[in-house]
């Protein structure tokens, strides 16, 4: 399918996100980047109908389109797999692929003719499971081609991907780009939406950039490299994504002695001290979120003591809070922040002390701290008023930073800090990790899957494997090597 953009124009209260946008969509791969908040998604819902442009045309195997809802694009076979994927997790396989679609005998559901039809789709993607059980019952990547399933019955000739390996194990990975190979040489167009570079080079044909609503430009991936994306999402060359910290202390903030919790993690020991960023290394399932939810208290351990300050801590997130301990979880959307809510909301939502007088919210108060996070923070916004749900990851992410920083802590843990941001997000979130410690001397704990983020970033590596502390490292001529050998349950 080719799919050209002609001067495509949209703005939300008064506030232009796409400008002039031209380009063509022709076949194959095509990978399509920007930072966010760059009006990839706005340009996405702009041919798929969930949103109208202003101005411009979208024209679709040579016909001009103006798709008024997703149905329409939907019958011209394009379809947008997002990166929340659709899946009711309590319903059937079988009866997520036909919701709203299914297929009757007279008055009573042809349920046999569904079943086959679902074996059939799913087999053709290389998955063979009981199409009658709960789609929760299986796996992120099985319920991503689940959804993949469900555009194929619709006759697909466009699938657009918005970020599918977000949730994805390597396993699962591999395995969604041998069905995206197998779709293109069916004759599937892909656009294909990522903040992993490396995943634009290994199975992408062209990518297309975008920043601050405009057009940068398109070219073939082999004519191009990791630098000259970055900089044409960037406007400017990152040379040193990570920042060079100055500030340690020897003071101990944070003791964690033998800390357990059956199934999750065993006899956990470390110290944390005031400036320093201590890092959590491990491959998907070796402990350390978990580990985080028992300090925290979200998730109280079984045995074992936590000190703050030589003070032993009481398992709860009320002592936690109390104590100066904040925590930024991995899935920002469900437990960071309430995207139905603005700015200033969310802002205060973990200390409502700080603005209010004799129990009483002042509203000066509340624009005041509001307004100072958004400055402190860069956070990209019309004020505080802006309602999260029509802001980019990275700035809801430095909202979620704000929010905890209201608290005024001493101790953050940080679990996926930069999960879901582009790369000039991440710089400027390692900015404000680096001026935390420095300024204000907080302690941080950053937990990552990204290995380079983690030795980037941490002045001493936490290591685990099933749940064990293999090892705490300095971050000091160590390789990655190394660090995966202790992730793996060897030995450094």
């Amino acid at each position: 399918m080719r799919v050209e953009f002609n001067n495509i124009c949209k703005s939300f209260s008064g506030v232009e996100v796409l400008a002039d946008i031209s380009f063509v969509i022709d076949g194959g791969i095509h990978a399509l980047m920007g930072e966010n908040g760059a009006g990839k998604s706005t340009l996405m819902k702009i041919l798929t109908g969930v949103y109208q442009a202003d101005k411009g045309d979208v024209i679709v195997d040579g016909n001009i389109k103006h798709y008024q809802h997703p149905l329409e694009a939907e019958k011209d076979g394009i379809i947008f797999i997002h990166q929340e994927l659709n899946i009711l997790p309590n319903m059937s396989v079988v009866d997520n692929i036909f919701l709203n679609k299914e297929i009757k005998k007279g008055f009573f559901l042809d349920k046999k003719t569904m079943v086959n039809q679902t074996i059939a789709l799913l087999d053709r993607l290389g998955l063979k499971i009981d199409v009658n059980k709960p789609a929760g019952y299986y796996s992120v990547g099985q319920q991503q081609i689940m959804e993949i399933a469900k555009a194929l019955k619709e006759d697909a000739k466009l699938i657009i991907m918005d970020e599918p390996t977000a949730a994805l194990t390597s396993k699962e990975t591999d395995m969604l780009f041998e069905i995206i190979r197998n779709l293109k040489e069916d004759g599937i167009t892909i656009i294909y939406i990522s903040h992993r570079l490396e995943e634009i080079f290994e199975i992408c044909d062209k990518v297309s950039v975008l920043r601050d609503g405009k057009y940068v430009g398109t070219n073939n991936i082999n004519e191009i490299d990791n630098e000259d994306i970055i900089k044409m999402m960037v406007g400017r060359e990152i040379d040193d994504i990570y920042p060079k910290k100055n500030y340690h202390s020897d003071e101990v903030v944070l003791e964690v002695k033998h800390l357990s919790k059956k199934g999750q993690y065993h006899d956990i020991s470390f110290e944390l001290h005031k400036g320093e960023i201590l890092g959590f290394a491990g491959l998907m399932g070796s402990g350390r979120t978990e580990v985080m939810h028992g300090i925290f208290g979200s998730v109280p351990y079984d045995s074992g003591e936590i000190l703050i300050n030589g003070k032993l801590l009481k398992n709860n997130i009320k002592e936690s809070i109390n104590n100066s301990i904040a925590f930024i979880t991995e899935d920002r959307k469900s437990q960071g922040i309430i995207t139905e809510f603005n700015i200033r909301d969310n802002v205060i939502l973990t200390n409502l002390k700080s603005v209010t007088t004799n129990k009483l919210l002042r509203k000066h108060k509340i624009k005041s701290l509001s307004e100072n996070y958004i400055n402190e923070l860069n956070i990209k916004c019309s004020g505080i008023n802006h309602l999260l749900k029509k802001m980019s990851g990275g700035n809801q992410q430095k909202v979620v930073i704000a929010k905890w920083l209201n608290i005024e802590p001493q101790i953050l843990i940080m679990d996926e800090p930069t999960r879901g941001v582009d790369v000039g997000a991440k710089q400027e979130i390692y900015m404000i990790i680096k001026e935390l410690c420095e300024k204000h001397g907080l302690a941080i704990i950053l937990v990552s899957s990204e290995l380079p983020e983690v030795m980037g970033m941490a002045d001493r590596i936490c290591v685990m494997h099933e749940g064990n502390l293999m090892g705490i490292v300095e971050n000091k001529d160590i390789s990655q090597e190394e660090i995966m050998s202790l992730a793996t349950g060897g030995v450094k």
